[in-house]
């Protein structure tokens, strides 16, 4: 059961409502979407943070952005479907759009956090947009979570659209290294062994001076190919 908050810090959870368009039935499940633990370890409260929520967002975001891929792309295959996940769900993606309806000004924070520039700590605002999205989830299930991530991510959703679904991970990783990083992702050959009818080769690549992943193929291609996706999988698995 979700404890009432108090009705003056009330105020950001209605006013974030009145932002996204939607109406809650149970106030205080998005206005504990907002606590930060910070919050909550320096004033003694006994009141709970929005970690849990997080952890059920992360999880109901993952279901509705797979069903959604799924079903608006019936012929992509299963690794390129998790790559378009990857690039929706990572941490960056949802801060920035966390920034774009301006998650940061609703967060309750302790002094110590607010000092340090948590109000628009990336971590802090991926972190709060997922526990609203379980927060959502709470209130009115699976449908009305549904509603609110296609709306907060329907800039997204159009953007993969209008760049075409043919993209190769080779593509998507350049897309992730210049949008992050503003680097170009580099391949190097490591290995090529073998008999010339049956060689196997091995190719690294590096955003940067940093290794990213390592793929092997029957062609350079097909081994860049392998390490781009390898590269992805790791970003998606570190975020």
């Amino acid at each position: 059961m979700v404890r009432e908050y108090p009705l003056t810090r009330a105020r950001p959870a209605e006013k974030l409502a009145a932002a996204l368009g939607v109406a809650f039935k149970n106030p205080p499940l998005l206005q504990q979407a907002l606590y930060h633990r910070s919050y909550l370890n320096e004033s003694g409260e006994d009141l709970e943070s929005n970690e849990r929520m997080e952890f059920l967002g992360d999880a109901v975001l993952g279901i509705i952005v797979s069903d959604k891929l799924y079903r608006d792309y019936p012929t992509l295959s299963e690794g390129h479907l998790s790559q378009l996940r990857a690039l929706l769900v990572r941490w960056d993606a949802l801060a920035g759009v966390a920034q774009r309806i301006g998650l940061g000004d609703y967060l309750v924070l302790g002094k110590g956090e607010e000092l340090s520039g948590g109000r628009n700590r990336p971590s802090n605002l991926a972190a709060g947009l997922e526990a609203i999205i379980g927060a959502a989830f709470l209130d009115g299930g699976l449908a009305r979570a549904r509603t609110l991530v296609l709306k907060l991510l329907k800039p997204e959703f159009e953007e993969i659209a209008a760049r075409g679904i043919t993209a190769d991970s080779k593509s998507e990783l350049q897309h992730v290294a210049q949008t992050r990083w503003h680097e170009i992702p580099e391949y190097r050959l490591v290995s090529s062994e073998g008999p010339d009818h049956a060689k196997l080769f091995t190719v690294e690549v590096a955003v940067g001076r940093q290794v990213m992943g390592q793929g092997q193929g029957r062609n350079k291609k097909q081994a860049e190919l392998n390490a781009a996706r390898q590269a992805l999988e790791t970003l998606a698995a570190t975020g």
